[in-house]
């Protein structure tokens, strides 16, 4: 198991670099929020967005929220891909709308997700997720369908949808845990998708959101789009270090 447990010097400078939480100013019947953060890997539905933490899994978005649940803003990370040499990060514009069902109890959260990656446009791809949540005593499940719009990674006539559920629990410490599994579906010519799942433990100290989290996929050599050994490297299970400031 590929442990990667080093502590960044720059989540240091990013603590200070950040002030402290300030009442927000409405505008147009909304606020404006932000976050910015840093781990030692970035791994996204099993794979590792940044060629297995060969560089900083560095990240940080803008939105603005208004009161009747609407959103929009846009995130950035560093990206890096081995088979993609061309990307080095990604760029994300987003809408969405959050809310609860009546009285159910069941709260929801829609949000159309556009990923752009600079210098290597026709890997652009957009998706919608849908994710849905409810409290069961102290247990929040949360389950998600996130299809694709267009062509998954720019790959033509792929498609594909992420399924996944999300448990989470918050201790009287203020330690989270969470969890999610999920399968990612994939459709095509010589398309095949995978089962992945992750593990972890989360606390809020002196404004800083620490992560800690545990991550694997069912990913191996049989596999049609990833058998390459660069490919199952970068799906290994690992340990992930994350440091995050939300303003």
């Amino acid at each position: 198991m590929k442990i990667t447990i080093s502590i960044l010097t720059s989540a240091l400078v990013l603590s200070t670099s950040i002030s402290a939480q300030e009442p927000k100013e409405v505008f147009l019947g909304g606020t404006f929020s932000g976050s910015a953060g840093i781990a030692t890997d970035s791994v996204f539905r099993g794979e590792s967005t940044v060629v297995d933490g060969d560089i900083p899994a560095i990240s940080a978005g803008f939105s603005w929220t208004h009161n009747d649940g609407f959103y929009v803003g846009v995130s950035g990370a560093t990206s890096q891909y081995t088979s993609t040499p061309d990307i080095r990060s990604t760029v994300s514009p987003y809408i969405g709308k959050f809310g609860t069902l009546a009285d159910t109890g069941i709260n929801y959260n829609t949000v159309l997700y556009h990923y752009i990656y600079p210098g290597a446009e026709n890997s652009n791809y957009t998706e919608l997720w849908i994710e849905a949540d409810k409290d069961f005593g102290p247990v929040n499940l949360k389950v998600e369908v996130t299809p694709t719009l267009d062509d998954w990674f720019g790959v033509d006539g792929w498609s594909g949808v992420n399924y996944a559920i999300h448990p989470s629990t918050t201790f009287d410490n203020g330690i989270t845990l969470s969890a999610a599994i999920g399968y990612q579906d994939l459709s095509g010519e010589d398309a095949e998708g995978w089962t992945h799942w992750n593990m972890g433990v989360s606390k809020t100290v002196f404004g800083l959101t620490l992560d800690l989290r545990y991550h694997d996929s069912d990913m191996d050599s049989s596999h049609k789009v990833y058998s390459s050994p660069e490919g199952i490297d970068i799906f290994e299970q690992r340990i992930i270090l994350g440091v995050s400031k939300s303003y």
